[in-house]
């Protein structure tokens, strides 16, 4: 079955796929949360990738192929960008507010009048609830004396990097746009080059051939590799035996942290997609309960920042039964008042203007 053919409507695993990746995040973090920064999880003493890490490449390939999708089907910039915008800002705004002067009033060890005077608390508003210049990971006194100390929402590192990405993407659509006779060959042409370039440069950076670090090319690697897969989908064929094959590849890397990366790098857009499409029947009735993934990304860190502070000495395995259950709910809450309702505005400016433009329409074809 080819790609192209799958990858139409809604109809799909990537809400199952996303809330698990989040989930992974919350048990990537138990371990140096709850016993501090210099404890990792077993995983990635076995392979060299944290659960964290393969979460969050998975949330990058998923959200290159998406909006992709998303930018290709609709064809215009300006829906682009406040589809994107509703998407993020909204349940973030709350979740930066609520830090602020929720947790932040709690936790802190400052005076309630220092901490609200303290000009830091402003700035971590300022910088978290735009992301335009990264994020403030710090409020004065709060999770002061926690295993993981100081840090509030490590969980937003990430996502000035996913905007980045929809800015590189939009400017690759715009430069097209100069040549409209070769446009769709030539967007093909630089997405692809886009993610080969950096795959090369994250395997290189890996084995340290380059002195880099590897952020930039690991998530313009995830994200425009999503990306190349819409764009040349008619080309994708998902298959069992090129999926198990790949499995294989990934289970016989296990030997060999380096195999296991390459391995990793290689076949990971694949399997997500292919996850995404073929198993079909009840794990398709997720869809039916919300897209919680985002707000259980945004709410696990400083959820279990609260854990632990509350629960000095609590065990990584107390730490993710305790904070995954009140993530959930957050998540939920979030999903179904915050960013339920942000994306129905999306849907009323997208019909606002085509009911605004449907009388010049009907005028032109008249003429």
């Amino acid at each position: 079955m080819r790609l192209a053919d799958c990858a139409r409507g809604r109809d799909n695993n990537f809400n199952l796929i996303r809330i698990a990746a989040a989930f992974a995040v919350l048990v990537s973090h138990s371990f140096p949360l709850a016993l501090g920064p210099k404890v990792g999880e077993p995983l990635a003493a076995i392979v060299g990738l944290s659960f964290g890490r393969i979460a969050v490449d998975v949330f990058f390939f998923t959200s290159g192929f998406l909006v992709t999708a998303s930018l290709v089907t609709r064809q215009s910039v300006k829906q682009f960008v406040w589809a994107r915008i509703l998407r993020i800002y909204p349940a973030l705004l709350v979740v930066v507010l609520l830090s602020v002067f929720g947790l932040g009033l709690f936790f802190t060890t400052q005076p309630t009048v220092a901490y609200l005077v303290d000009v830091g608390i402003y700035k971590y508003l300022l910088k978290c609830s735009t992301l335009i210049t990264g994020i403030n990971d710090h409020l004065p006194g709060v999770f002061a004396n926690n295993p993981y100390k100081n840090a509030v929402n490590g969980s937003l590192w990430t996502l000035p990097y996913e905007l980045r990405m929809y800015v590189a993407l939009v400017s690759v659509w715009l430069v097209v746009q100069l040549n409209p006779v070769n446009k769709v060959k030539i967007f093909k042409i630089i997405l692809v080059l886009i993610a080969a370039i950096s795959g090369i440069l994250l395997i290189l950076i890996h084995f340290e051939v380059i002195n880099m670090k590897d952020n930039y090319p690991r998530f313009f690697y995830m994200f425009f590799s999503g990306a190349s897969f819409y764009i040349v989908r008619d080309k994708i064929i998902l298959s069992h035996t090129l999926f198990s094959l790949f499995l294989l590849l990934l289970i016989g890397g296990l030997v060999n942290k380096h195999l296991f990366f390459v391995s990793y790098v290689l076949v990971l857009g694949y399997c997500i997609l292919y996850c995404a499409y073929i198993p079909a029947g009840i794990v398709r009735k997720y869809n039916d309960l919300g897209d919680f993934s985002y707000g259980v990304y945004v709410y696990c860190f400083p959820v279990q920042q609260s854990v632990a502070a509350l629960v000095p000495g609590i065990s990584p395995l107390g730490m993710f039964a305790f904070s995954s259950i009140a993530t959930l709910i957050l998540a939920v809450f979030s999903w179904l008042l915050v960013e339920k309702k942000a994306l129905h505005l999306k849907e009323s400016w997208l019909n606002h203007r085509t009911g605004f433009l449907s009388p010049l329409r009907m005028s032109r074809s008249r003429n």
